[in-house]
């Protein structure tokens, strides 16, 4: 009855697309990967529409809605410098630099959390970026994404199954990289592991507030991003979480 698609896969399949519409079979794009509030919004009201759920969607639209805005009144009041963020995928362990974000997926949701990202000027959407330019802009928070189910022994893990001494080892093993130790992250053990899995989706509100408290710790003591992702699993999901999703050097 109906195609639902990914913006980056409509853009891509564009013979496909027509096909089908010529069959006519409507087609439906929805974008979650660019990670802006306003295509997170538009993309969980469509699904609503699509599926006769516009109540539920509007929900949880407002809901996600309401934590960007509360991040952002919290920063904006305090008037504070934004610190400089630097986030990797760590599918490919210390030993080999992987993608880093421009203008979506953690980069956006940095600059959403009030960081300094600063793979910006150089990177547009995902890519690697130049080791030497990572040590050069001395970053003072990092964040590395992990997920489950890594090939490389190496790779950071996170999410589902996986626990947090598991997680934390690997972790640490990033601060051996060269150049690493002199870096003001690495200095002020500003190092983090975040879940790959839970971005793309309106589940990512918990790790916007927990970079948000990572970036400003003081503004955000009363913010539980765990805590939080759990009650969002308990109230609209079916299953709950087990495992670890964001953490930090220490316990």
């Amino acid at each position: 009855d109906l195609v639902v698609l990914a913006a980056w896969q409509f853009q891509a399949l564009d013979s496909e697309v027509k096909r089908l519409e010529q069959l006519g079979i409507p087609v439906v794009a929805i974008d979650y990967n660019a990670q802006t509030l306003e295509r997170h919004l538009a993309s969980t009201r469509l699904l609503g529409v699509i599926t006769g759920q516009e109540a539920r969607a509007n929900e949880l639209a407002d809901f996600y809605a309401k934590v960007v805005q509360d991040i952002q009144t919290r920063i904006a009041a305090a008037h504070r410098p934004k610190p400089r963020v630097y986030a990797e995928f760590g599918n490919k362990g210390p030993a080999e630099y992987s993608f880093t974000y421009g203008r979506n997926m953690w980069g956006a949701m940095v600059t959403l959390a009030g960081g300094d990202n600063i793979a910006a000027p150089f990177i547009q959407w995902w890519g690697v970026m130049n080791p030497e330019q990572v040590l050069l802009a001395q970053p003072e928070v990092i964040f590395i994404s992990g997920r489950e189910d890594n090939s490389n022994p190496s790779a950071l893990p996170m999410g589902p199954g996986v626990t947090a001494d598991d997680a934390r080892n690997h972790l640490r093993a990033f601060m051996q990289r060269p150049g690493w130790a002199n870096l003001p992250a690495i200095r002020d053990g500003r190092l983090y592991g975040v879940y790959q899995g839970a971005s793309r989706s309106l589940e990512d509100f918990a790790m916007l507030q927990f970079i948000a408290k990572q970036l400003y710790p003081d503004l955000f003591q009363d913010v539980d991003p765990m805590a939080n992702y759990r009650e969002y699993y308990r109230r609209y999901m079916p299953i709950q979480p087990e495992g670890t999703f964001a953490l930090g050097l220490t316990p």
